[in-house]
């Protein structure tokens, strides 16, 4: 009688298994073969170098996307508004893509031009949190990029982060 159950319960799971996908290999990436490439003679020169003048990051947000209904993730991007140590803090709320979105980039322009980047890798999580430093300015620009499990990479948010809030 209890091997009925322990033979029962043993198949049951099995089904689960194959029911759920689980019991499909990986699939296999192709590795391209390297080429060599054709080495080329090319005349040596001397040119004197000129001044570039260096310009700074644009800090005018631009326009966004939004992700397909099945992708959808939700990222919130605040400032923590301490002067000592003022951070740019983005979260990940979730959404139904949580599990297929492979990456999430963000960029924080500061108000000085400086340009800081970081990135949120799976596992993603309600929670998950990626911090930057900021400036005490009411002017940095935060730029959150995501990729889709296509490889695309969309811009959901591009926005100024103020300093502090006062409402």
């Amino acid at each position: 009688m209890n091997m009925k159950f322990v033979f029962g319960g043993i198949a049951f799971l099995m089904l689960l298994l194959v029911v759920a996908g689980c019991s499909q290999p990986a699939a296999q990436q192709a590795t391209p073969t390297p080429t060599a490439a054709p080495t080329i003679e090319v005349p040596v020169t001397t040119e004197t170098a000129t001044a570039v003048p260096t310009t700074l990051a644009s800090t005018t947000p631009g326009p966004v996307q939004t992700l397909q209904s099945n992708w959808a993730v939700d990222v919130q991007v605040a400032s923590n508004g301490k002067s000592i140590d003022p951070q740019v803090i983005l979260t990940f709320r979730g959404g139904k893509g949580m599990n297929v979105i492979p990456e999430i980039d963000i960029t924080l322009t500061r108000s000085d031009g400086t340009v800081l980047s970081d990135k949120m890798v799976q596992p993603l999580y309600v929670g998950k949190t990626v911090s930057l430093a900021g400036s005490t300015g009411n002017n940095d620009r935060a730029e959150v990029w995501v990729y889709t499990p296509a490889g695309d990479k969309v811009k959901v948010i591009d926005q100024y982060v103020p300093f502090r809030s006062y409402n």
